[in-house]
This record gives structure tokens, C-alpha cells and sequence, in this order.
């Protein structure tokens, strides 16, 4: 089986950051995303789609992303129940974030929203950031020698 949803679009509103009682970093954001084709007014279509992100991921998404920006977002679909405050059985379909790479240019204000981390653009789920293992892009010099 497979479960493999892939989007690029914009976020709708900053990410809200929350934490479990266990202390892991919960994000949730929307993503606008056009659809491919027109409609007969010949204008694009526009699906919003919830997402979730957890742990250090969800602490790089609400720090570095914010309405507007362009984000793609690798994961899969959840589909999950719960009972309304009306007693009404709710089901919720959202993407489950596993990679998020930050599309939108760097803001030139070096901190908060909008300046990514490090040197590169990517965010993922594998401790990317921490310092500890983390893969960005590094920037290369071409004005060196190249040896060969």
C-alpha cells in the first residue's frame, strides 16, 4: 500500500504551535494549493488542505514560515474521528507532514519569521537543524581553485 501526498502552496495564516502533556511540538497550518486545471470562468481553482507537523519540525515550520509563504510539503493523508461539542461524530482529513522545504526567498533581516536556518531552505522530520546531523545546503565559493 501507499500513502504519499506531495503539495506545494502557500500557507493561508501563520502555523499555531502547541505542545502534548508529553512536551512534543505540535504545528498546524493550511496550505492553499491551486489545482492544475481552470474552470470554465478560465480561473484556477484553490484547494485548502490542513497539515500537521510534530516535534522539531513543528518548532522550524512556526518559526520559519508564515502567511503567504511558499512551502512544499512531503507526508501522507490521515483520516481521523472525533465527537463534537454537539455530540456529532466529526471526521477530520489532513496531510501528515514528514518534509517541509521552505520555498519563499530568505527575508535579508537575518532573524524570526522568514530567515531560515543555516544556509539552506529544507526542514525535514530527521533532525534537520539540530545541529546533530541536520543536512543543509552549503554555499560554495566559486572564486577557489578547483583542483581538477
Amino acid at each position: 500500500m501507499l500513502n504519499r501526498v506531495v503539495l506545494i502552496g502557500r500557507l493561508t495564516k501563520d502555523p499555531e504551535l502547541r505542545y502534548t502533556p508529553n512536551g512534543i511540538a505540535v504545528a498546524n497550518f493550511t496550505l492553499a494549493v491551486d489545482r492544475s486545471y481552470k474552470n470554465a470562468q478560465g480561473e484556477r481553482d484553490t484547494d485548502f488542505i490542513p497539515c500537521v507537523v510534530y516535534r522539531q519540525l513543528a518548532e522550524l515550520v512556526a518559526n520559519y514560515l508564515a502567511k503567504g509563504k511558499l512551502a512544499a510539503v512531503d507526508g501522507r493523508i490521515q483520516v481521523r474521528t472525533f465527537v463534537g461539542q454537539d455530540g456529532q461524530k466529526r471526521w477530520v482529513t489532513e496531510v501528515i507532514a514528514e518534509d517541509v522545504r521552505f520555498l519563499s526567498p530568505k527575508d535579508g533581516s537575518g532573524s524570526g519569521k522568514g530567515a531560515y536556518p543555516g544556509s539552506g531552505s529544507s526542514a525535514s522530520g530527521s533532525g534537520a537543524g539540530s545541529g546533530e546531523g541536520g543536512s543543509y545546503a552549503h554555499e560554495i565559493s566559486l572564486d577557489d581553485d578547483i583542483p581538477f
